[in-house]
C-alpha cells in the first residue's frame, strides 16, 4: 500500500511542477524543487549541461523562459513507480523568424519529500 501512496504523491508533485512550468512561473517551479536539486539540460550534445542547487537551476529557468516566452511542454505519457517518473513530452516554441518548431524528448525525474530532486532531460535528434 505504501508504494501506491508514493506513486500518487509523485504524480501530484509532477503535475504541479508541469503546470507551474507551462505558466513559466519560476518561483512556483523552484518551490517544487529541493534545495540540492539537479537538472541535466538537453544541450549541448552529447551530454547536456548539469545545474546543481536552487540558485543555478533558478538562473537557468529564468533565462530559458526569457528566451522562449511562448514555450509549451505537452506531456504525452507519464509513467511513475514509487519516487520515480518518466515523462515523454513534446516541446513547442516560435523561432525568431516567426516560424513554429517542436522537438520530442523524455524526462527522468525523482521526487523526494514532496519535491523534485532530480530532472534529467533527453531529446530526440
Amino acid at each position: 500500500m505504501q508504494e501506491n501512496t508514493l506513486t500518487l504523491s509523485t504524480v501530484e508533485v509532477i503535475n504541479q511542477f508541469n503546470e507551474a512550468f507551462n505558466r513559466h512561473d519560476v518561483p512556483a517551479v523552484m518551490a517544487l524543487m529541493t534545495e540540492d536539486c539537479i537538472f541535466d539540460n538537453t544541450y549541448p550534445p552529447p551530454d547536456g549541461e548539469r545545474f546543481v542547487g536552487q540558485e543555478a537551476v533558478r538562473r537557468f529557468w529564468e533565462e530559458f523562459f526569457r528566451s522562449s516566452p511562448d514555450a509549451v511542454f505537452q506531456s504525452e505519457e507519464m509513467i511513475t513507480l514509487g519516487d520515480r517518473c518518466v515523462i515523454r513530452w513534446r516541446y513547442d516554441w516560435t523561432n525568431t523568424d516567426g516560424s513554429r518548431a517542436h522537438i520530442r524528448g523524455v524526462d527522468v525525474l525523482r521526487v523526494r519529500e514532496g519535491k523534485v530532486a532530480v530532472k534529467l532531460a533527453y531529446v530526440k535528434g
